[in-house]
């Protein structure tokens, strides 16, 4: 199967001189300035060159309160929420443990609250309870 699948492939394949002929400049549809090769950037525009400085929250508060904004509130030069962000909890700074999680500016372990059990505002029901973030789990 292997000797049929090269043999096709080799028969396909077109001489030297055909491939010259298809690769030829002679007959180029591209515009000049498409067909002539670069040899150096020298000269070139320096648009790639330039950096956009970037907006940052501690010069500009109202960064953060612009639609696609990560946060209302500034911390740090980054837009964060401070009601949800575990590196910022509450206010710029807290942070909250590992297994904890940010609620309404609290940090609070999802695994064992009645009130965020698994997630914040995620309420077990009467009677039972919160264990490895899930309501009634035995």
């Amino acid at each position: 199967m292997l000797m049929a699948l090269a043999a096709i492939t080799l028969s396909a394949s077109t001489p030297e001189e055909d491939r010259e002929e298809w690769f030829s400049d002679e007959d180029n549809d591209l515009p000049a300035t498409l067909s002539q090769r670069k040899t150096s950037l020298r000269g070139a525009s320096r648009f790639l060159a330039t950096r956009a400085t970037a907006t940052t929250c501690d010069k500009n508060p109202k960064v953060c309160k612009a639609a696609g904004s990560a946060g209302r509130d500034c911390c740090k030069k980054k837009c964060v929420d401070l009601k949800t962000d575990r590196v910022n909890c509450g206010k710029c700074g807290k942070k909250c443990k590992y297994s904890e999680i940010c609620c309404k500016g609290k940090c609070l372990n999802s695994m064992s609250d009645k009130k965020n059990c698994g997630g914040c505002n995620n309420k077990c029901k009467k009677g039972s309870s919160c264990v490895y973030g899930m309501c009634s789990y035995a």
